[in-house]
């Protein structure tokens, strides 16, 4: 499929990091390297299936991962000739890992902020008084994820199965466009289970990041991991964190 989708707008390495730890529950200190490691590894590879072009950052922290599990796997007497500040080869991913997790926090209540002074000057509409349903953005990383999912519920059969290209990128962006004309929100999960086979899922996909690109939709969350939700970027009363 010769398509690429840039992927500077999303997300970079250490935001790649982040979710897998939250993912996965992990205390940041104490980081299962090999673990994380591989599924750091995993999603850079579909990253690739799907022609997305990636970030030298990735990479970078791709060979940082390897070279930090490769330390962790010494035999115990390699280890002790380590230098006593190297005793363990985390200890600098987790303070930069902190460090980014600081800053990301300041922009977060940044982006609060600005939007509470937003609603300052905000005239009062047709439902007023009734609670406001928070949402929060989904990113790249929660895409990618519930592309595996359905990946992995494809039919051996079908997944090895060898089609012709008849769906494309662009025609799934106007198929998108055209099911939002009539909706204002749809499940992603929806539109991957009307896919017949490997190829519309992935052009289905990438149609989805092409949509986000350009600022025609929106994908959130109601809660970290849960369902993602597709909406026409237009004024919507949800306000997205």
């Amino acid at each position: 499929m010769s398509y690429k989708v840039k992927l500077d707008v999303f997300e970079g390495p250490l935001d790649l990091l982040f979710y897998l730890i939250k993912k996965n529950e992990i205390d940041i200190y104490d980081i299962p390297i090999a673990d994380v490691t591989e599924q750091y590894l995993e999603y850079i590879e579909l990253m690739r299936m799907l022609d997305l072009n990636i970030a030298g950052e990735f990479l970078v922290m791709a060979a940082t991962l390897i070279h930090i599990k490769s330390k962790m796997l010494l035999p115990p007497e390699e280890k002790e000739l380590l230098p006593e500040e190297e005793e363990d080869p985390r200890e600098e991913l987790v303070r930069r890992l902190l460090e980014y997790k600081k800053f990301k926090e300041v922009a977060g209540v940044l982006q609060d902020l600005e939007g509470q002074r937003k609603k300052m000057f905000t005239r009062a509409g047709a439902f007023e008084g009734e609670p406001e349903e928070k949402f929060f953005e989904a990113s790249l990383f929660d895409l990618i994820t519930a592309l595996t999912k359905v990946l992995k519920d494809v039919p051996k059969e079908v997944f090895q199965e060898i089609v012709k290209d008849e769906f494309t990128v662009e025609q799934k962006v106007h198929d998108l466009l055209h099911i939002l004309v009539n909706t204002s929100l749809l499940h992603l999960s929806e539109l991957f289970k009307k896919c017949r086979n490997k190829a519309e899922i992935v052009a289905t996909f990438l149609a989805v990041l092409e949509l986000i690109r350009l600022k025609e939709i929106i994908v959130v969350q109601k809660h970290s991991f849960s369902e993602i939700e597709v909406i026409r970027n237009e004024k919507h009363r949800l306000r997205v964190y």
